[in-house]
């Protein structure tokens, strides 16, 4: 029994191992394109929600008053 559990964790990271070297690492140019990306999108949604937010809060209070 223990010995089977010993070769399942063997084979797990032996898994691990080739999955890990079938990752295609970003240069930096690719890294610093995409993290500006990510940071532009991000702020244009929370501006979007933002404005959604007011509007609907607006839009609220009218139908309450």
């Amino acid at each position: 029994m223990a010995d089977s559990a010993k070769e399942n964790k063997i084979s797990f990271f032996d898994g691990v191992k080739a999955e890990w070297s079938k990752i295609i690492w970003p240069n930096q140019d690719q890294l610093t394109k995409q993290t500006v990306a990510v940071v532009i999108v991000t702020i244009v949604v929370g501006v979007v929600i933002s404005l959604l937010d007011t509007a609907l809060q607006y839009g609220v209070n009218l139908l309450s008053m």
